[in-house]
């Protein structure tokens, strides 16, 4: 595919500039000239794209992770591609030809990557080609596994069942199917294809499971036993033959923090602009369903503890703080430090639609573009929620909280305080200006959707 692409590419560009009535004072250059030039850049190309693994599917890739590989490979190699009609003086060679070739290369070869990757999950998550999992581990750390295949069905792994040392009949849904020790009894009846173990474990039990799942031929994976600490950036290095499971702090240089708050300032600003219609569309709606402000204002506790006031449409009744005591017993929310309950009677007929789709939050647009709060962060914490933060909790406040983040996109008001906490923390930990580029083209569908608002 990547060399019919590649050969259509270069035909059209050629076309374009050398033949109609585009370019009529244009006389046409021999085809020879430019197909031995053309033959070097699609060998380069698919060079660089087999050196930096886009000729194997890695699951885990995102839509917009894989574009951005290929696009980034067009580049380097017409960066390549450049420096060798410099150095050869290939004076033949048009310059609108090597633009538009760039073009449609990036064009084609990442549409068709898409469109592969989107048919290739639509099949992957009906069965095709999907991996027998068994986890081992019936405790916390195992529910949660099961919980994030469940929601990349696109993985591939379907979860045959558990083992563990508690005698249970099923953990949240899916069956026990033995202890430990029934380990290669279960790998061969069942057609295990991974084993994921997760803590608490025994280094003994550890080593016995590794032992015979090599016997066995089965792939295996480990969980660390740190799963509760929000962990930082981590990579294998070696220490000789010494395999060192290496974690350290991501450094950020100044300039990218200038970029995030440039790109704050000029989106922000921006989309100030281009909603002011829907502003006032949500002003009316909100002042023909109840009495009161348009706005409802809130002090937040942001970076590095400044507090600031917080904008958002009002969605709730007038006397909603007022209220609020009363409600306390029915928080959803277990931990004591967060409040929701799905049907709360403040909430107003308009009020249920703006949340559902995040809209009373578009008023936080004026927080980003003044500098309290980020387009991507960690959501800002309510005073009396901070009162209750633990030191570690305190770690959420050292960068700018945002409009949305990774809680927003992975779960919303569905997500315990705890796990809140984890994606904050590997936001932090794992922060790049690329990863808030993809944070805010995950949240355009999870808001479309609507799910987890309340």
């Amino acid at each position: 595919m990547d060399l019919l692409f590649i050969g259509v590419s270069f035909i059209l560009s050629y076309l374009l500039r050398y033949s109609g009535n585009m370019f009529q004072d244009s006389e046409a250059i021999n085809p020879r000239q430019y197909f031995s030039f053309f033959v070097l850049w699609t060998g380069f190309t698919l060079l660089i794209f087999s050196l930096r693994g886009l000729y194997h599917t890695d699951r885990s890739l995102t839509i917009p992770e894989e574009a951005f590989k290929t696009i980034t490979s067009i580049l380097y190699v017409s960066i390549l591609m450049s420096a060798v009609i410099f150095l050869t003086q290939y004076k033949f060679f048009s310059r609108l030809v090597f633009l538009l070739s760039f073009i449609f290369l990036c064009f084609f070869l990442s549409s068709w990557r898409i469109t592969k990757r989107v048919i290739l999950r639509g099949l992957i998550a009906k069965g095709f080609h999907n991996l027998n999992i068994l986890i081992i581990g019936t405790g916390s750390s195992g529910i949660e596994v099961l919980e994030e295949i469940r929601k990349n069905p696109w993985w591939g792994f379907r979860v045959i069942g558990f083992l563990g040392e508690d005698v249970k009949k099923a953990v949240d849904g899916v069956v026990v199917l033995g202890l430990n020790k029934d380990f290669p009894r279960v790998v061969k009846k069942y057609f295990i294809d991974e084993v994921i173990i997760t803590p608490p474990f025994d280094k003994k039990d550890i080593s016995d499971l590794v032992r015979q799942a090599k016997e066995l031929h089965v792939g295996i994976r480990l969980v660390p036993e740190n799963l509760e600490e929000p962990l930082l950036v981590s990579n294998i290095n070696y220490l000789g033959i010494i395999p060192l499971l290496t974690y350290r702090e991501r450094r950020r240089h100044p300039s990218e923090l200038v970029l995030k708050r440039a790109f704050d300032f000029t989106i922000s600003a921006l989309l100030l602009v281009l909603l002011a219609p829907l502003f006032l569309i949500i002003m009316v709606l909100i002042k023909l369903d109840s009495e009161g402000p348009f706005f409802f204002v809130q002090k937040r506790v942001g970076f590095k503890g400044r507090v600031f006031n917080l904008y958002k449409f009002r969605s709730m009744v007038r006397e909603a703080e007022s209220l609020k005591p009363a409600l306390l017993p029915r928080n959803e929310i277990k931990d004591g430090v967060i409040f929701k309950i799905r049907e709360d009677p403040r909430i107003t007929r308009i009020g249920k639609f703006l949340r559902r789709y995040s809209l009373d939050e578009l008023p936080q647009l004026f927080n980003v573009f003044v500098g309290d709060m980020s387009l991507v962060g960690t959501r800002p914490p309510m005073i009396a929620e901070v009162d209750k933060y633990t030191h570690d909790h305190m770690q959420r406040l050292v960068v700018r909280p945002g409009l949305t983040g990774l809680s927003q996109v992975r779960g919303r008001s569905e997500l315990t305080f705890r796990n809140w906490v984890r994606w904050d923390m590997w936001y932090i930990n794992n922060w790049s200006f690329w990863l808030d580029l993809r944070i805010l083209w995950w949240t355009v569908p999870v808001v479309l959707k609507g799910e987890g608002a309340y």
